[in-house]
């Protein structure tokens, strides 16, 4: 069965609410890590944010392939440049991470509607 990374993306993000609202602080301050890490410096955001991806699909973690693709397409990455980026991650990480580079493709094509077409 195939996943359906707009739904994981919404259910993660409605229990992140409900642990916003009882922890606060510690919310606020991952988010103002990501906020500070995401800027364009002498690395693209577009540069931060695949490595973001390549280090979720890495640690397989399908939330975090969900929200940095989705960030990914946000700031113009093509298909391309995420297949290449990915094929970092299958030399590095070997045959699991190759499983989940499958994963980054698919939420891909999910995300940008390329799945239907």
């Amino acid at each position: 069965m195939s996943k359906d990374f707009k739904a994981i993306i919404q259910r993660i993000s409605k229990g992140l609410g409900a642990f916003a609202k009882q922890q606060p602080e510690s919310m606020q301050g991952f988010q103002a890590m990501s906020k500070a890490c995401e800027k364009e410096g002498a690395l693209s955001a577009k540069h931060k944010e695949l490595m973001a991806l390549a280090i979720g699909v890495s640690q397989r973690c399908d939330g975090c392939i969900g929200f940095h693709v989705k960030k990914c397409v946000a700031l113009g990455v093509t298909r391309e440049e995420l297949a290449e980026a990915m094929g970092v991650v299958a030399f590095m990480g070997g045959g699991p991470a190759l499983m989940y580079v499958a994963d980054a493709l698919l939420a891909y094509d999910q995300l940008t509607g390329a799945e239907n077409g």
